[in-house]
């Protein structure tokens, strides 16, 4: 029976405290984790909010490029027109 309790003291006061230490330094790196996972994801929710104009930007963007490809197509036309005036 002494040993029993001499067990039970052991484990009190030399096991018991490793593993709460052990648990806080497992704990306290998850909880960082945990923090940062939730900012990320907030932020995330706010970032798709903003990609709802995606659609609308890329028809405006096709319709710009396809304007500037026009106005470079006769602005290298006019210019060959010129050099070969020149004869260059």
């Amino acid at each position: 029976m002494i040993l029993w309790w001499i067990g039970d003291i052991i484990l009190l006061f030399v096991v018991f405290p490793i593993v709460v230490v052990l648990m806080k330094r497992i704990v306290t790196p998850v909880d960082r984790i945990r923090k940062t996972v939730d900012d990320i994801l907030y932020n995330g929710v706010i970032l798709t909010g903003e990609l709802d104009n995606v659609p609308e930007l890329l028809a405006t963007t096709d319709g710009a490029v396809n304007e500037i490809a026009i106005g470079a197509t006769r602005y290298v036309k006019r210019v060959g027109h010129l050099l070969g005036a020149l004869g260059v």
